[in-house]
């Protein structure tokens, strides 16, 4: 339930879900080098989010060939992280967010997860595009709190578009060339230096 407080440890904390979480260069763990993660949701048992910019060469059509033509480009399965990669989590645009839609999660404004298990033809209509991901990243109570704490994710505000971009692999510099200021120049800083 994205900006209700929750009870952590005894103090308040506030949901993160719909936005997004961007890998610093400090962040060396190879699941999440240079990710771009949209938390679907975030409460007091934890967090799941799906990475946005790791396509894979996988056609959507491949693994779930009724849901192919909604896919947008590239139409291809991506890694949403290293927890059950043999399971799908699908995030869905609506083309009109206010009218509700069986099988549609809100995450963030027209943005959501859909189930898989409806008949992709009744939703044709309503939904603006897909985007298929194999796997989840996951975080248990306050571990994810603990790694922003360590420096390890900027906490950012996530646009409508994020999820669905046609050029993944530019996701991260230009989500934090947009903020501006020294995250701009975080856009910049070279994949191969080691930071201690």
């Amino acid at each position: 339930m994205q900006g209700e407080g929750q009870a952590i440890g005894g103090r308040a904390m506030e949901s993160m879900t719909g936005r997004l979480l961007v890998a610093t260069p400090t962040l060396k763990d190879p699941n999440f080098d240079r990710t771009v993660v949209l938390l679907v949701a975030h409460e007091a048992g934890g967090a799941l989010g799906v990475v946005l910019n790791r396509a894979t060469e996988v056609p959507v059509a491949d693994v779930l060939g009724d849901w192919s033509d909604l896919a947008r480009d590239p139409a291809v399965l991506f890694e949403g992280g290293p927890v059950q990669p043999d399971s799908a989590i699908c995030l869905a645009r609506m083309r009109h967010p206010i009218k509700p839609l069986k099988g549609f999660h809100r995450v963030s404004g027209a943005v959501g997860t859909i189930d898989l298990s409806v008949d992709p033809e009744r939703l044709r209509e309503s939904i603006g595009g897909i985007r298929v991901f194999a796997g989840y990243s996951g975080w248990g109570s306050g571990q994810l709190e603990q790694e922003i704490e360590e420096g390890s994710w900027f906490v950012l505000d996530a646009l409508p578009g994020d999820a669905f971009v046609e050029r993944p692999d530019d996701l991260w510099p230009m989500v934090l060339r947009r903020q501006g200021g020294m995250l701009a120049a975080v856009a910049h800083f070279p994949p191969d230096v080691a930071l201690n």
